[in-house]
């Protein structure tokens, strides 16, 4: 089928580089100790589900915008316990929640935290949960900007602000320093993104359409199933 171009979500910048996906369609309260099942099928009609998945801690903010209305709930999806997740799972196993059950899942800045070859099973996944037309929309570091820094020899130097401090070059390589010094060994980076990587294994990964953005820092992509 005919290739869709989708504009990424967030910033008002302009996108300095995108990569087309031109895929055809194909067929095809917690509790921490037991299973928590989650089927989007059995949420009112009237109400789109998203699954946040790598959440965090509790904090309406780090929703997407687009998913800010009662038009959606919010289902969190952790691999540690401690943010109080409706979900415990890695994103690259997610068992508990039922194939097709969702409507979108919001990644933000969790592909960076595995391997290579773990990749493909958390995109897998995603595309497993999302129901027919559902969407991902995902955020990374932009490995290409982070590289000018390293090529220019500015490896500590900030190259922007989180809500966690100043970030550089070498926390967008291997995850936030601080973080990962304090113990919070889930906070370290084992890969990074291009347009054209992350475009890749969204390929890959079948899912039918979609786009993947530069943005100041980040990457956003959006595909469709």
């Amino acid at each position: 089928m005919s290739a869709t171009t989708i504009s990424a979500p967030p910033p008002s910048t302009s996108p300095t580089s995108a990569v087309q996906l031109n895929v055809e369609e194909r067929n095809g309260s917690p509790d921490h100790d037991a299973p928590h099942i989650w089927d989007g099928n059995k949420v009112h009609q009237d109400q789109k589900v998203v699954l946040h998945v790598g959440c965090g801690n509790p904090n309406p903010l780090k929703l997407h915008r687009e998913f800010r209305s009662s038009q959606w709930r919010e289902v969190r999806l952790d691999l540690d316990p401690n943010t109080r997740p409706d979900i415990v799972a890695s994103i690259t196993h997610m068992p508990q929640v039922s194939d097709q059950s969702v409507d979108a899942v919001w990644s933000s800045h969790n592909l960076e935290h595995l391997y290579a070859h773990e990749i493909p099973a958390a995109l897998g996944e995603f595309r497993r949960v999302l129901k027919p037309g559902g969407f991902v929309l995902i955020t990374t570091p932009d490995l290409q900007e982070a590289a000018k820094a390293v090529a220019a020899g500015n490896v500590d130097d900030p190259l922007y602000e989180s809500p966690a401090g100043p970030v550089t070059a070498l926390d967008v390589l291997f995850g936030f320093q601080k973080s990962v010094a304090s113990g919070n060994e889930f906070m370290a980076h084992r890969y990074g993104f291009t347009t054209k990587t992350l475009g890749r294994f969204l390929e890959q990964a079948r899912f039918r359409r979609g786009r993947v953005d530069r943005h100041g820092m980040y990457l956003w992509a959006r595909a469709w199933v």
